[in-house]
């Protein structure tokens, strides 16, 4: 007989009950936000302060080991072309489905709660002038102390890069800086550890603190574009995700298997970063290499939103199907190619759905305005973006991996032998 394990994953799920609980029976009472906003906001800091260090530490470490620029220029060439075909899927399903199941048909904007969604107009205002040359130029940091205080992980990449080239460069005199750096990422691993002890606590007052806001029956009205939502989201996971994997001879539900811990913290905090030091330990302890996972994971954040790119597309569509406005074929791919574009490296900013929303919908002529409807129950519908957000970028470094053949098939075997024990 097994023995009953109480695991962290289990934890932060009783996490999520209890503050479900609380926040539905204190649902109206803005005094319950004052005890429990500060632990979220607390834990979200927590993880926010590990990241950089993280990111920085492991992918000198990781690009130093590899040391050959083209072989590196290779290996992202690749990554940012899976990017992009994922992504690009991703926003095509989103917009078949809204146009076939039609949740914002027959709804009734009078009977929707309007929330303010004043703290991401000004955001949006400077993204809706944000090109693909733009999201490139960004990616050089003109001073990378702002940019890890910024938490900017596109500037951080760009920098450790180069510094590990340049680190691998120099030969032996780069060991010493070498052994700082894995020491460095070995101590952040470590407090990864200490902070994810935090994490039911976090959870519980993150999800208290939402429901006590907005409250469960908040998603009534919007119940058809909630479970649009949730089933294309599990559908790219199968059909998409699954596809792919298999195809590289990966069973996508190992991964998740493997990845469960990381994906309940996901879906609980709504943040992909929660959970980005652990993905990429999974990842090594699966078989992919540290230099492939501490560049690729990383860089997904930013180009690999999958589930939030098949969020938008459906959003959009729903908003034009409230207010009556008939998109045509034309239309939509250009809603499409603005997304692609509006999507691309601006993950760390908060609400990053909302805000790329926002300064793509005027373009197609839907009025932005129509998001403050859908901002009460956008908190759970960011839940289910954000896991297969994860799930998306795992899958990344699984993928590039092989595609380079220096993924270790024994480690995974290795991994869910152990799991299954």
């Amino acid at each position: 007989m097994k023995k009953l394990k109480f695991g962290l994953g289990a934890q932060i799920l009783l996490g999520l009950i209890l503050g479900v609980i609380v926040g539905s029976v204190f649902y109206g009472n803005p005094a319950i936000e004052g005890y429990l906003k500060p632990i979220g906001d607390t834990f979200i800091r927590l993880i926010k302060m590990i990241v950089a260090p993280i990111v920085l530490s492991s992918l000198i470490v990781g690009i130093a080991g590899v040391g050959d620029v083209k072989k590196l220029g290779k290996i992202g060439g690749k990554t940012l072309l899976f990017f992009e075909l994922v992504t690009t899927v991703a926003i095509v399903m989103g917009l078949f489905v809204a146009n076939t199941v039609q949740p914002g048909i027959g709804i009734n904007d009078g009977n929707l709660t309007k929330v303010s969604i004043a703290t991401y107009v000004n955001t949006a205002e400077t993204v809706g002038h944000h090109s693909l040359a733009d999201t490139f130029v960004n990616i050089v940091p003109s001073n990378i102390f702002e940019s890890l205080a910024k938490g900017d992980l596109l500037a951080i990449i760009f920098f450790s890069v180069m510094f590990g080239l340049g680190v691998a460069a120099i030969g032996e005199k780069g060991r010493p800086i070498i052994h700082f750096c894995e020491g460095a990422a070995e101590t952040m691993f470590w407090v990864t550890k200490q902070i994810m002890k935090f994490a039911p606590f976090g959870v519980f007052a993150l999800i208290g603190t939402t429901v006590a806001k907005f409250g469960i029956l908040s998603l009534i009205p919007l119940a058809k574009l909630a479970i649009t939502v949730y089933a294309s989201m599990a559908a790219f996971v199968i059909l998409v995700l699954g596809g792919t994997a298999k195809l590289f001879g990966i069973n996508i539900m190992n991964l998740i298997k493997v990845l469960k811990d990381e994906l309940i913290l996901a879906y609980t905090t709504a943040s992909s970063e929660a959970v980005l030091p652990n993905i990429m330990t999974k990842m090594e302890a699966m078989g992919c290499p540290k230099a492939i996972t501490s560049f690729v994971i990383p860089t997904g954040y930013s180009f690999n939103l999958t589930g939030s790119t098949l969020y938008q597309a459906i959003a959009a569509i729903f908003l034009a199907q409230m207010y009556g406005i008939d998109l045509p074929i034309s239309t939509q791919i250009n809603l499409m190619m603005v997304l692609m574009v509006t999507s691309k490296g601006i993950a760390g900013v908060p609400g990053v759905s909302f805000v790329v929303l926002l300064a793509t919908l005027g373009a197609v002529g839907i009025p932005a305005e129509g998001l403050a409807f859908i901002a009460g129950i956008d908190r759970f519908l960011d839940m289910a973006r954000t896991v297969v957000n994860v799930i998306g970028n795992a899958l990344a470094a699984i993928v590039i991996s092989k595609w380079e053949n220096q993924y270790d098939s024994h480690k995974e075997e290795a991994i869910i032998k152990q799991m299954a024990a």
